[in-house]
């Protein structure tokens, strides 16, 4: 009985941490939102070369307003080599998985400047 007790207890803080950590909203919606204020931080070496006002300039690609989804297949696609961009190829190699998300998240909240 003691032994049922505590599968109980442990299968109850496990499911707490999950609801906790969002688990059901991700699971339902099938994507994992990246923390825009982390995007942001992470966001300083970007606009060196993309213009936060979402401008276009030179041959580089504005990047804001981009949906999450499009900015993180980019990304992908330069840390795997299927881009040619060998300085985007490097920035992107970079990047963790979560950090991508942040990024997508906060470029892909902010808008054009007209």
């Amino acid at each position: 009985m003691r032994d049922g007790k505590r599968i109980a207890s442990a299968s109850a803080a496990l499911l707490a941490f999950f609801i906790l950590a969002g688990w059901p909203g991700r699971a339902f919606t099938g994507t994992f939102r990246g923390d825009k204020a982390l995007g942001e931080y992470l966001a300083s070496e970007c606009v060196t070369c993309h213009q936060k006002s979402g401008r276009q300039v030179g041959g580089v690609p504005a990047i804001v307003g981009w949906p999450e989804d499009q900015f993180l297949a980019v990304m992908h696609a330069y840390q795997k080599g299927d881009r040619e961009n060998p300085i985007m190829r490097t920035i992107a190699g970079q990047f963790k998985e979560d950090e991508l998300l942040a990024l997508a998240a906060y470029f892909g909240s902010l808008k054009p400047q007209r």
